[in-house]
């Protein structure tokens, strides 16, 4: 009889870039919700001097200040680390 094939030979056709739903669901499930990809080129399109990490407001200043916060503190842990095992040992 030989090998048989493990994957199905014959693929369903996919969908790329449309705006059509997908075979087999409704036009009005609630998972396809509203296309917010135009909002949001507006948003990070605006000229008003921010950079990009920061547009979308106070969580993204929140993340930004923790990651900052984070990276001081661990350099400055390291600096402290590096000098007391820098010191001779006393005995």
């Amino acid at each position: 009889q030989g090998l048989k094939p493990l994957a199905p030979t014959d693929y369903p056709h996919l969908i790329f870039g449309t705006s059509k739903p997908a075979p087999g669901l409704a036009a009005a499930d609630p998972f396809l919700g509203k296309n917010k990809v135009p909002d949001l080129q507006k948003v990070f399109q605006k000229s008003d001097g921010l950079p990009v990490h920061l547009k979308l407001g106070y969580p993204d200043k929140l993340l930004y200040r923790t990651t900052m916060a984070l990276t001081i503190g661990g350099t400055i842990y390291c600096l402290v680390a590096l000098f007391i095992a820098s010191q001779p040992k006393k005995q």
